[in-house]
């Protein structure tokens, strides 16, 4: 099963840990800042604010280029994590301990606050858009697709960044995350939202004061990332080999 790690006070307020939480709040800021951004650029430029397949492949193309650069920018610090969803699943893979995942939770919605707050302030006071279910979908079944495609996610992040066998694949793991998170906002954009990370989704909802839905984007990504931790820690790593150091993920 997973291999969790409660850790110590202590290490989670050295020079370094403390670095590593400046760098997720400063690349969280920055993904959400052009992902949020490019939703509000496209309810400015259409005039009905109605989402059509251009404004869904424009928004999933920033969400994976951003994503892609704050992974990048991140990754050799804190690991590049941008998201609880992600730190989390690492966290039952033994990646990242409990002390230390918490407050990357926090910086990760600090970021993403900030990032929003900065939105609303250079937009001279245009709305937040957050993330909801769409009409005809229940809770139930936002839960359900957020699950699935934050699975995707976090499984692409073991396999291209934290698996000891990558070999040479790591070097495109970025990439290979940015990808995976534009595929599934545009496979899931309509329907959920497409967010995949709690932190994303907390900015906006906060800032906008719209809080109504925020559960379905914590439950659904918490539980698809820790499936995903213990999917492939347990069948595709193992207990023989030896685990990344915190520089080697993202």
């Amino acid at each position: 099963m997973g291999r969790l790690a409660f850790g110590s006070i202590g290490d989670s307020f050295s020079v370094t840990s403390l670095k590593s939480y400046l760098s997720e709040f400063i690349a969280t800021l920055l993904f959400v800042f052009a992902g949020v951004g490019s939703a509000i650029a496209f309810n400015k430029l259409e005039s009905d604010g109605a989402l059509n397949p251009s404004g869904l492949v424009a928004i999933a193309v920033a969400h994976a280029f951003a994503l892609f650069v704050g992974v990048s920018i991140a990754a050799n610090i804190s690991g590049g994590h941008l998201n609880p969803a992600v730190t989390l699943g690492l966290a039952v893979g033994g990646n990242i301990t409990i002390i230390t995942g918490i407050f990357y939770w926090i910086a990760q919605c600090l970021g993403s606050i900030v990032a929003c707050l900065l939105l609303k302030f250079v937009t001279n006071g245009l709305s937040i858009p957050t993330h909801g279910v769409a009409s005809g979908m229940n809770g139930f079944e936002g839960v359900v697709m957020e699950i699935v495609i934050t699975f995707a996610l976090v499984y692409t992040v073991y396999a291209t960044a934290v698996d000891p066998k990558k070999g040479s694949i790591g070097t495109i793991a970025p990439i290979a995350i940015g990808f995976i998170v534009g595929a599934n906002i545009l496979a899931a954009g309509p329907f959920s939202g497409g967010s995949m990370n709690p932190a994303r989704s907390f900015g906006p909802a906060v800032v906008s004061g719209d809080l109504s839905q925020i559960w379905i984007y914590w439950v659904g990504p918490l539980i698809g990332g820790a499936l995903a931790g213990l999917t492939f820690d347990n069948i595709f790593i193992g207990s023989q080999n030896a685990y990344p150091s915190s520089n080697d993920y993202a």
